[in-house]
């Protein structure tokens, strides 16, 4: 028991203090996965104002709330018209076993809404049970295959990631096997590091023309999103608009990683709640905020998470740790194994060394066969419902037949902080720090 009278430093905490050992014991930076853990302004900084005299609410047992979205109908012969406004964000295999991927696939199409592959390409597994898939074209060109495009219903372009906005990816040897190699026409067993920018172009320009380049080679019927990780959103958006986009898609520093550099996930990017209304004044000034659909991702976990985001501009949003959350990562029930790594569940981020005791993040064939794709899809889409009922309670709350239809005016901030990033009064003021005085 440690003596209440002692006290810790906030400057160099327990924390801080086994950082600096273990960088001098072994000196080399620490990788790890998952995404910040520092306290951030997030959304459960911000309140709904529910319906009550001024406000005249929907009743849920009788009158409906409407979840529908449709993304890329700005150039896309065939948009992609999902039931609910939550995906799957990209994640990779490689970093994900092949039976993961598999199960993101199964729920996203038993509740009507999409996948994406992510870096290394597209499995037989992933296509053959996603209704909705979103093909990933990353700086690496990992697995990249233009037959594979085709197959795809839409093209996301990722010039970034929230927990690394300008780094690249990474995928340590220990999770390369023969099949992940093959993908990637890489050796196997061999660290992998991703490129941080795509090497066929410089500028927003250049953008242009290798999207009309992916239009072509999909004969102008698929989507084009651009993803960035949120950092200079305002002027990102913009430029990816220009450059051709149907989708935005901006990933905020609560985002997820299968692995990067610690001091990049802790110390590059703005949160989510700050790039949303900055990506949205960016749509809303070129005239094709709704028209250029918005979509937002980086530490989505519930409907109010949703319901926050789709108010203050967002036309869908994202998730990638939840979900794997969701499938059994960081599960008391592998307490034990988690132990044997010097961790536990609620804090296992270890994603990079592919020992997942739950078999999600790992190539290990025993582990992943602890996975079953047909029960993860399960679990998936039970979530996945969950998350558009608790939106669709609040909606309703707010007298909105549709979560569409949720507003910056159906909220207020907490902290002083989160009304000047969402630019939402303060709770019971008018003020908006930053906008009104």
């Amino acid at each position: 028991m440690i003596d209440p009278a002692l006290r810790e430093s906030a400057t160099f905490d327990r924390a801080t203090i086994a950082a600096i050992q273990r960088a001098a014991a072994t000196g080399v930076y620490d990788i790890r996965g998952w995404g910040a853990k520092r306290p951030l302004p997030h959304f459960d900084d911000l309140l709904f104002l529910g319906a009550s005299m001024s406000r005249y609410p929907l009743e849920g047992y009788r009158e409906r709330c409407d979840t529908d979205v449709v993304l890329g109908d700005r150039n896309a012969k065939y948009p992609l018209h999902l039931d609910i406004p939550v995906t799957i964000a990209g994640m990779s295999f490689g970093a994900l076993s092949a039976q993961t991927k598999e199960a993101l696939g199964r729920g996203a199409s038993e509740v009507g809404t999409s996948t994406t592959t992510g870096d290394g390409g597209m499995t037989p597994e992933e296509r053959g049970q996603s209704k909705h898939l979103v093909y990933q074209y990353l700086p690496s060109r990992y697995g990249m295959n233009p037959d594979d495009l085709r197959k795809a219903d839409a093209i996301e372009v990722v010039l970034g990631q929230g927990a690394k906005p300008g780094g690249g990816g990474m995928l340590l040897g220990q999770k390369i096997s023969e099949r992940v190699a093959e993908m990637r026409t890489l050796p196997a067993g061999i660290d992998q590091r991703s490129a941080c920018r795509h090497p066929d172009w410089t500028g927003p320009d250049d953008l242009a023309i290798k999207i009309l380049e992916l239009r072509e080679i999909t004969d102008w019927e698929k989507p084009i999103y651009i993803k960035v990780g949120a950092s200079r959103t305002y002027y990102d958006v913009k430029l990816a608009v220009a450059a051709g986009a149907d989708v935005v898609v901006v990933d905020g520093m609560q985002g997820g990683t299968a692995a990067t550099q610690d001091v990049f996930i802790e110390h590059v990017g703005i949160p989510t709640l700050a790039a949303i209304p900055q990506a949205v004044q960016a749509l809303q000034e070129l005239g094709l905020h709704r028209k250029v659909q918005l979509i937002v991702s980086g530490g989505i976990r519930t409907g109010a998470d949703v319901a926050k985001a789709m108010a203050l501009g967002a036309d869908a949003v994202a998730i990638g740790t939840a979900a794997l959350i969701a499938l059994g990562d960081n599960d008391p029930r592998y307490a034990e194994d988690y132990a044997k790594l010097g961790s536990a569940p609620g804090f296992y981020d270890d994603f990079q060394d592919g020992r997942d005791p739950a078999g999600i993040t790992t190539q290990d064939p025993e582990l992943a066969a602890r996975l079953d794709p047909v029960e993860g899809g399960r679990r998936i889409a039970n979530y996945l419902r969950v998350l558009t009922m608790e939106a669709q309670t609040l909606a309703r709350a707010c007298g909105k037949a549709h979560l569409r239809n949720l507003e910056p005016e159906d909220l207020v901030a907490l902290t002083i902080e989160a009304a000047a990033m969402a630019r939402v009064p303060l709770a019971g003021t008018e003020w908006i720090p930053g906008v009104t005085r």
